[in-house]
């Protein structure tokens, strides 16, 4: 893992308050502080220009840190007049920095000569949104029978890319350019959301009548712009030796190659589901292959339930891995390269102990950094040394085999000779006690992507201190090097994301486990309900960049609200059910009452409930004491009934002995002088032989867990739990199109799982080819896996219940759909609130 920042050392202190002075705080300021180049050069710069006493705004803060970052390699003279640019205001886009930057690096090149500087740099030239405009137009005018036979809406970011290569268009505001590409486009093609998309991966959480919407972005626009759109084609990523590169191709057929590799130490979270889109996305984008690797070097902390469920959250998202890997398949070969390292001079085996590496790694109170006392030990007894360690001759502790990188002359604390095996006294959940040693993450992740042929490692910003040491040891073995790039995490505000806090958590009963809905792990968003399409659509709109996103929770749930509004059912449901007896309706009265699941979306079709003469009404919509801005039901007022053909008065209220409501009398005013009701609520009926109404044992509605917006932060944590996180309510009642809907729902899910395996194995045979995918598939045993996932729940029978909010089944429930014994004469059911259908008061302030 990458070092975290310690603030407690003075030096870094120093450095964060330094750079909050040019407004470089937050993440960035950690990720920049941990670079040494980049923060050395930054602080330079700083230092010399005085830029701690200007007041800089955020904006000019960003560009000088990206001049420090760009130019750390810089002479100081020529990285400050870099920056002294940027302060006169004459350098202001990404672009022309990175260029001056480059510029600048030359030996022939004279700083005095301002008007050179000024032409190769672009500065004063200013380029009109109508000249974008124009030359928009006239690229796709020479590009129009490409663009058309593209079908739909065309990649913004190659028609963008091409307009930049022009002269004119060399320092053109992007967001002019964008803004004309995304107006000449919609002017052609129609609106961005009238075209085509390709299919996408993951099916739809809905069920099948259920027709899907895109309000905001295209499924596959994390791919097609920004980031993830820049990334080097397959044989792109520089190699040592020209024949690594060549077999790299040969194996994966020039394809796309990438791995989603999580240790199985714990349940997965929200941040992972972006781990998990960008990784098998990316494949799925390019036709090409993704793999599902468990990171199993650390048994200590691995279990079997850990392995069970990433693997069907990752199906569950759906994702299906073109082969299912684990760390341990390599151990084997992994141990020979570490003895070939060994012979090659570049690793020893160390006695150190633990306190005494870390001293050796210098620091504030440590002194300077130096080796180890051991990495001049001959080849041949770090040889003997290691085969000892192999052999069990060593106790934990008492021998590591350390990597000889550069521990006096980098910066980079990743290159300060990293321990590549260590001794562990545990048992291995696949290997048993084969192996007493086993190799680290640092060691092991580079090589096991060189032997799947990674052709991207896609990771988080903070594995960016780690590629150098990643590249190393590729070189170092004479592998095939993957090209490792990092894109920003993912976390929610007002949630925990730590394994350490969310233990607690459950080991404290503070939530009913790991698959509590109130927890953001995968696991409790899909009990809670949310749908995994939904969670999906929430990553892309947010994108991928370089910056870590901390969402707010708020901002989750309208995403959710979002999605659900056009993919869920509705059905008619009251929370707290008041009778109501149709006086002027005979006992055995029956209309069968035909109403849309969703009236915007007629492809959701109909159902049809029981309208008797006893109706449940929710208690919410009946008052005694009647006003003019109230429409509801008031002794004498009417109201109708939702798609029930006429409107019923109240016209008595019976009370208990306590002078509680307990029922109400009505007439059903179908007569040619009814009054028309100003509004209409929702009902369910009681009719025995239509099973009217579907009873509802507990409606489970959740709050925020914590009082306060970033617990993570809190000293105790656990003393901002909020003791009202989860409201229980008894006895609602439901329409019996419930039963459709759940029917519907299931068979959705199997088939959706059906064509989640065969859109693997074509995507499998478009990489590699028939032949080559037929072997894949054999030796992975990939269908066999697939259809023992279990991907399908009950949380997957989602509806809106009108006013009230979007609910989904809990797994406590019993359903003789799903096969479970019954509990009674009807179903046992447990609803859980996903979300409700706006942001309450309470929380918006």
């Amino acid at each position: 893992m990458a070092p975290k920042l310690d603030t407690s050392d003075p030096h870094v202190a120093r450095l964060v308050d330094l750079f909050a002075r040019i407004s470089l705080t937050g993440q960035r300021s950690a990720d920049t502080i941990k670079n040494p180049k980049y923060a050395r050069a930054l602080e330079q710069v700083i230092v010399a220009l005085h830029l701690d006493e200007q007041a800089l705004d955020a904006k000019t803060g960003s560009m000088v840190v990206m001049a420090a970052s760009s130019g750390c390699d810089l002479p100081a003279d020529k990285l400050q007049y870099v920056v002294q640019r940027i302060i006169n205001k004459d350098l202001k886009t990404t672009d022309q920095i990175q260029t001056a930057c480059q510029y600048v690096a030359s030996d022939s090149i004279d700083l005095n000569d301002t008007a050179a500087f000024d032409a190769h740099c672009g500065v004063g030239v200013q380029v009109s949104p109508e000249a974008c405009r124009e030359a928009v137009v006239q690229h796709m005018n020479v590009q129009e029978q490409a663009l058309s036979e593209a079908g739909g809406w065309p990649k913004m970011s190659a028609i963008m890319g091409a307009v930049r290569v022009a002269p004119a268009m060399r320092w053109a505001n992007a967001g002019d350019i964008k803004a004309a590409v995304e107006a000449e486009l919609t002017a052609r093609f129609g609106p961005r959301t009238s075209a085509p998309k390709k299919k996408a991966a993951a099916p739809s959480a809905a069920p099948k009548t259920e027709k899907a919407k895109d309000t905001s972005v295209r499924p596959d626009a994390m791919f097609e712009e920004g980031f993830l759109a820049s990334l080097h084609k397959p044989g792109g990523n520089p190699q040592k030796h020209e024949y690594l590169r060549e077999a790299h191709l040969k194996a994966t057929n020039g394809s796309v190659v990438t791995r989603f590799p999580p240790e199985p130490n714990g349940y997965l979270h929200i941040g992972h589901s972006k781990a998990i889109a960008v990784n098998f996305g990316y494949a799925r984008f390019h036709q090409g292959l993704c793999y599902l690797r468990f990171d199993d070097t650390n048994p200590a902390a691995e279990e079997e339930k850990y392995f069970t469920s990433i693997l069907e959250t990752v199906r569950w998202l759906g994702f299906e891995p073109y082969k299912v890997t684990y760390s341990s398949d390599y151990f084997d070969r992994l141990y020979e390269l570490a003895v070939e390292l060994i012979r090659r001079n570049l690793a020893y085996v160390d006695h150190s102990t633990a306190d005494e590496i870390r001293e050796g790694r210098g620091g504030p109170e440590k002194g300077e950094r130096k080796e180890s006392a051991w990495r001049h030990r001959p080849t041949a007894e770090s040889l003997q040394a290691f085969e000892d360690m192999k052999q069990g001759k060593y106790k934990p502790g008492e021998a590591t085999l350390r990597m000889k990188q550069d521990i006096l002359g980098s910066g980079n604390p990743q290159m300060w000779d990293l321990i590549a095996y260590r001794v562990l006294d545990a048992p291995h959940h696949r290997t048993g006690t084969t192996w007493c040693i086993y190799p680290t993450y640092d060691f092991t992740h580079c090589l096991v992507d060189s032997f799947e042929n990674i052709s991207h490692s896609l990771c988080t910003t903070e594995f960016i201190l780690a590629r150098e040491s990643y590249e190393w040891l590729c070189d170092a073995l004479d592998v095939y090097k993957p090209r490792q790039y990092e894109y920003g995490r993912l976390s929610i505000e007002g949630a925990v994301m730590s394994k350490r806090k969310m233990l607690k958590l459950v080991t404290g009963g503070y939530v009913d486990g790991w698959d509590d809905p109130r927890m953001y792990t995968l696991i409790g968003l899909r009990r809670r309900g949310v749908p995994p399409g939904a969670i999906l659509s929430f990553v892309n709109q947010l994108g991928v960049t370089t910056n870590n996103s901390t969402i707010q929770i708020s901002r989750f749930d309208q995403s959710m609200r979002q999605y659900l509004e056009m993919n869920t059912p509705r059905l008619m449901m009251v929370v707290k059910p008041l009778k109501i007896v149709i006086e002027n309706l005979d006992k055995d009265f029956f209309l069968s009452i035909d109403k849309p699941l969703h009236p915007k979306v007629p492809a959701m079709g109909h159902v049809t409930v029981p309208f008797t003469n006893t109706v449940y009404i929710d208690a919410s919509d009946f008052r005694l004491q009647d006003t003019k801005d109230y429409f509801r039901l008031a002794p004498g007022k009417t109201v109708g009934l939702y798609q029930v053909p006429h409107p019923i008065t109240c016209t008595e209220v019976r009370k208990n002995e306590a002078g509680d409501v307990t029922e109400l009398v009505c007439r059903y005013e179908s007569g040619p002088d009814a009054p028309t009701p100003k509004t209409y609520i929702q009902w369910v009926a009681e009719h025995a032989a239509s099973r009217s109404p579907v009873c509802v044992r507990e409606v489970r509605l959740f709050h925020a867990l914590f009082t306060c917006e970033n617990p993570a932060a809190q000293d105790n944590f656990l003393d901002h739990i909020n003791p009202n996180s989860r409201e229980v309510l008894h006895d609602a009642m439901l329409e019996v199109g419930f039963y459709d809907v759940a029917r519907t729902a299931l068979e959705h899910e199997k088939k959706a799982a059906l064509e989640r395996v065969q859109a693997a194995a074509k995507q499998t045979e478009a990489a590699l080819g028939k032949e080559r995918a037929l072997e894949a598939e054999q030796s992975a045993a990939h269908g066999l896996q697939a259809t023992h996932s279990d991907t399908i729940g009950k949380e997957c029978v989602r509806f809106q219940a009108m006013r009230v909010g979007y609910f989904a089944v809990d797994k406590d429930s019993a359903m003789s759909l799903f096969g479970d014994e019954a509990r009674g004469s009807a179903d046992d059911l447990v609803l859980n609130r996903i979300v409700s259908l706006k942001e309450d008061v309470g929380k918006a302030k």
